[in-house]
């Protein structure tokens, strides 16, 4: 080897080992919070504390880290990636088991880094990307709120089942160093105070993209703001399809008024749609605890991102040509059409126009509208979870076809809904009712509200 090819050699090596010191530290280091060294919030700061409550409920955690049968935040639900599951961990203020050594330092790494106290980071199902961008006094808020408003419970956390080495931890550091973006949230100054508030608790608190925007090709939210049309666009998660909360008027809200969401988002139902899925959960346990200040604050921010008229296509019309197919002397010729007579007009109308703001129509909802036909078919095949506004269950809900209908019979009545009425959604594949069916549970009928105390 000549002395030149050697240099040449020791350079690239002394790059590599560079390189290599230089990856380790940044899987290893501990970022920065700006309580370190701060002295924790007192236990008498009762205002501080009720603040705290209400972040959580806006952030709602105790959908995520309760179950029907647990303790209020200690964790133990199930959640399923494609890698294998994880399971949500204790966050009550036990000491050995839950976050109660933790230091406000400790607890912030955690919200909006990702990072434990031992340095091991968290997978993204927990939403830290949006939570960044929380403000300091609403972290600090919570911090109190968990450690002193939340009665501490000794429970074990699971490990996750996700096999080695798809279950080191390391790499998700590379991972947020890619697809999060560091930072509180910054206000507009070309905006208004509503729309601020609007985004603040849209992109952080609220984390709606977390489901309502859809993922690349490492499960990263394509977005983390309304800088991306991709933001808030619609995505497909966990057997069911989160529509799109933009302007576009087949598979979003471009036909509600600000007001419709508000009402959406207080009361679980409007004349447009009722919340079922995901977002029953949602509801039951976060939205309808907003102020209405807030409440406008988001209706008015999520009003003020343009749809894609090219995705979306031409806005929806109601065509009533599709009721001749139901005329007594036509529908069994129509497949679909006699079991959506005997299943389903009663509820929501032999038109498909539902029944004001109780039944949701099916004409031109986003469901029947989007390319995606997960949430319709989740949905008969499953039914809907109990909306509790102010403590009072509904008197119904969707019920579960399941038991009722072939994987045919609903492909065939999905079909003739998500094409009739001039819906645009297209035709479901048997196929594709039973891979769900395989994959889904019913949803349940009693009266699920997780405690935060």
């Amino acid at each position: 080897m000549t002395s030149s090819l050697k240099k040449r050699v020791a350079i690239s090596l002394s790059a590599c080992l560079i390189a290599a010191a230089g990856v380790l530290w940044f899987v290893t280091r501990t970022p920065s919070s700006p309580f370190d060294g701060a002295a924790n919030p007192s236990s008498d700061s009762a205002r501080l504390i009720q603040h705290g409550e209400y972040v959580a409920r806006l952030s709602d955690c105790v959908a995520c880290h309760s179950t029907p049968s647990s303790k209020p935040f200690a964790g133990g639900l199930e959640m399923a990636t494609p890698m294998g599951s994880i399971f949500a961990t204790n966050i009550t203020p036990d000491k050995e088991t839950g976050i109660g050594s933790y230091s406000l330092a400790d607890f912030d790494r955690a919200l909006r880094h990702g990072v434990a106290p031992d340095g091991r980071r968290l997978y993204p199902a927990m939403p830290y990307p949006s939570y960044a961008k929380l403000s300091d006094d609403d972290v600090q808020a919570l911090y109190a709120y968990f450690m002193h408003g939340v009665h501490p419970v000794e429970q074990e956390n699971k490990p996750s089942d996700i096999p080695w080495p798809l279950n080191m931890r390391w790499p998700l550091a590379l991972w947020n160093g890619f697809f999060t973006e560091s930072g509180a949230y910054q206000a507009k100054d070309s905006e208004g105070m509503l729309w601020n508030r609007g985004a603040y608790i849209v992109q952080g608190a609220g984390h709606c993209g977390s489901c309502h925007t859809a993922r690349g090709f490492a499960m990263n939210e394509k977005a983390l703001d309304e800088g991306s049309p991709h933001y808030l666009a619609g995505a497909l998660l966990d057997g069911w399809y989160a529509p799109s909360l933009r302007s576009d008027p087949n598979t979003g809200i471009g036909r509600w008024t600000e007001d419709d969401i508000v009402q959406f988002l207080k009361t679980g139902r409007n004349q447009h749609a009722v919340v079922f899925g995901s977002m029953a959960e949602a509801f039951n346990n976060s939205t309808q605890f907003m102020t209405d200040d807030d409440l406008k604050a988001v209706a008015h921010y999520l009003k003020s991102l343009p749809g894609d008229p090219e995705r979306d296509g031409e806005p929806w019309r109601y065509d009533a040509g599709s009721n001749a197919a139901l005329a007594l002397d036509q529908r069994l010729k129509v497949p679909g059409a006699q079991t959506f007579m005997a299943k389903c007009s009663s509820c929501h109308g032999v038109d498909g126009r539902g029944q004001g703001q109780w039944i949701p129509p099916l004409a031109g909802s986003s469901s029947s509208m989007a390319k995606e036909n997960a949430s319709s078919i989740n949905v008969t095949l499953n039914g809907s979870a109990r909306v509790v506004a102010n403590g009072v269950p509904d008197a119904y809900r969707m019920p579960p076809f399941r038991g009722q209908l072939s994987d045919q019979e609903i492909a065939d009545v999905l079909s003739f809904i998500r094409t009739s009425w001039g819906n645009r959604g297209g035709a479901v594949k048997p196929e594709e009712v039973k891979h769900l069916r395989d994959r889904t549970d019913p949803a349940s009928s009693n009266v699920i509200v997780l405690q935060m105390r």
